[in-house]
């Protein structure tokens, strides 16, 4: 039997499959160490981004920080100032208050003045073409056509009611010839309810019914003559006619002297010149049993001045 030869090569299937493995498995390695190191880099910028976003948040923190610092600031400052002001309308209350006390002291001082010295001659303007003597009488003008009486009615001046009777009839004395007269008291209610609106005839007949009703002429009154004065400037005053209102009274319960003030301003001034259109006088009885006793000579004092008037205080 013939012996065969064997013939060994080297680079047979087996080695190239060998080697080809080993290729295989250094190509793995590369790519295997190129993705670690991508990423690793992906993680760096990461922690980059998330650095930065620390920063900023720091620097908002610190800014947010002091605006708070400053609004605290703001806040105690107002706080101050509440307090400073507080304490200035404190003492701005009290010196009001010693002002009231003070005004109150000097009024009565006045009061008691006024009881010592006699009324001061009128210093009122009358017109050029009639005489001094009849323009005149005892300080008060007498120069009017129409005379209108506001006469509280309460019941003080009902203790006092003689003497009050007694000024009218001087009043009336002294007016010896007038076109025509009224008599309200100081809430407006008309003594003659049927001359509403109309004058009363002067003549003797009239005068004396006048003073006969009077004597036991009672209407409600709440010693103001804010509303009398208003219909007596409304009804019976006109800028063309010569008209005096007389108002008698011993005292002013109004919470202001402001409505009657206002009263006379708006209905008692010529639109036309802007001077008074009637003479207001006043008459205050002096009477001990009320409260404040110097309210009405205060509020009268004005009102004639403002009118062309004449107040007299009567002890």
């Amino acid at each position: 039997m013939k012996k065969r030869s064997r013939h060994f090569e080297v680079f047979n299937l087996s080695f190239l499959d060998v080697v080809s493995c080993s290729f295989g498995a250094v190509v793995l390695i590369v790519l295997l160490s190129k993705s670690s190191v991508v990423g690793g880099v992906v993680d760096v910028d990461r922690i980059s981004e998330l650095l930065k976003s620390y920063t900023q948040t720091q620097m908002l923190s610190a800014e947010f920080e002091s605006q708070l610092q400053q609004l605290s600031l703001t806040i105690d400052e107002q706080a101050g100032n509440e307090t400073q002001l507080q304490s200035e309308i404190k003492k701005a209350r009290q010196t009001l208050a010693g002002l009231q006390i003070e005004n109150a002291n000097l009024t009565k001082e006045i009061g008691m003045l006024q009881k010592k010295i006699s009324p001061p001659a009128a210093t009122i303007a009358t017109d050029d073409d009639a005489p001094a003597e009849v323009i005149y009488a005892g300080g008060i003008p007498v120069d009017a056509n129409f005379i209108v009486f506001i006469v509280d009615t309460s019941g003080s001046m009902q203790a006092i009611w003689p003497k009050v009777m007694a000024q009218m009839e001087n009043i009336l004395n002294i007016h010896p010839k007038v076109k025509g007269f009224q008599v309200l008291n100081d809430n407006g209610k008309h003594l003659f309810s049927a001359y509403q609106r109309k004058w009363i005839s002067d003549t003797p007949t009239m005068r004396k019914n006048v003073l006969r009703l009077m004597r036991t002429w009672k209407p409600f009154s709440n010693s103001s003559p804010v509303e009398g004065l208003q219909r007596a400037l409304t009804l019976y005053v006109k800028a063309d006619m010569k008209v005096s209102i007389y108002i008698l009274g011993d005292d002013y319960t109004g919470s202001s002297y402001d409505p009657v003030l206002q009263t006379i301003a708006q209905r008692n001034t010529n639109k036309r010149t802007g001077e008074p259109m009637a003479r207001i006088h006043a008459i205050s009885f002096y009477n001990p049993k009320l409260g404040n006793i110097f309210r009405l000579s205060t509020l009268m004092r004005e009102v004639t001045r403002q009118s062309r008037g004449t107040f007299i205080a009567l002890d």
